[in-house]
């Protein structure tokens, strides 16, 4: 993210021609949130976790279906993180099967470079992040890919080609000059760089919903006792109907 925060937070503020402080409470967001995000990209690079889900902790059904858990102001929060954004990303099985764009288009602010996660090429080509010229796309894999649109490139990846290592990822994504990253999902690829301590801001927005059997926004490896168990400094937010859980893990 370049500029200063104050002059983000100004690009944020002008949603649909209105003013923060003039935004009437049904539409009030959380600014000393992004106050806080902006001013902490800018002094150091910075990964940013997101995760919508139900109160039982599921991200979607057994069979995948999503849309939509959480309520319009989360995914308005969403595209905010992705105005933030350097780069989003997003693994094989997010992007085969929720066909995201990525882009910021409920908010005003840049669209960030989008990075997929496939290295065994399961996105099908007429997908939105490989078809539509919306944002900058990086295909993370190591197999021969041909005829890409122009607003896609392959990012060969480092170490492991079948396993993408979060680690060497970011490693390559800084040397590209992107500081502030977004891990939008799914619940896998987000546990992973959870598990490798690479991530520094983890934002959990609840919905009042139960779904039951489902899949997981987090599958982290076990402890034995509350001991291990990792605590942080949070803060909470409302977002409509939805409580936003800021955690900051560094």
């Amino acid at each position: 993210m370049s500029g200063d925060w104050s002059s983000i937070l100004a690009l944020l503020g002008k949603e649909n021609g209105t003013d923060a402080a003039d935004a009437p409470d049904s539409v009030r967001v959380p600014w000393r949130l992004y106050h806080d995000l902006a001013r902490d990209c800018i002094e150091r690079p910075l990964v940013i976790a997101q995760i919508g889900q139900s109160l039982d902790g599921r991200i979607a059904t057994a069979s995948g279906h999503s849309h939509y858990i959480n309520g319009p102001e989360s995914l308005d929060h969403l595209h905010r993180l992705r105005a933030i954004a350097d780069a989003v990303i997003v693994g094989a099985s997010t992007a085969a099967l929720d066909n995201p764009r990525l882009t910021t288009r409920r908010v005003s602010g840049p669209n960030p470079i989008r990075v997929v996660i496939d290295p065994n090429r399961r996105v099908p080509t007429d997908h939105a992040l490989l078809a539509e010229p919306d944002a900058e796309t990086l295909l993370v894999t190591s197999r021969n890919v041909s005829g890409l649109p122009p607003h896609c490139s392959v990012l060969t990846p480092e170490g492991d080609a079948e396993q993408v290592s979060p680690n060497l990822l970011l490693e390559q994504l800084r040397k590209k000059g992107l500081r502030t990253i977004l891990i939008e999902g799914g619940g896998n690829t987000i546990s992973r760089f959870m598990t490798a301590g690479l991530i520094d801001r983890l934002h959990i927005a609840v919905a009042p919903m139960l779904i039951g059997s489902g899949r997981p926004g987090l599958d982290l490896p076990e402890i034995e006792t509350l001991a291990s168990a990792r605590r942080f400094e949070t803060r909470t937010y409302a977002l409509g109907v939805d409580t936003l859980f800021d955690c900051r893990l560094s």
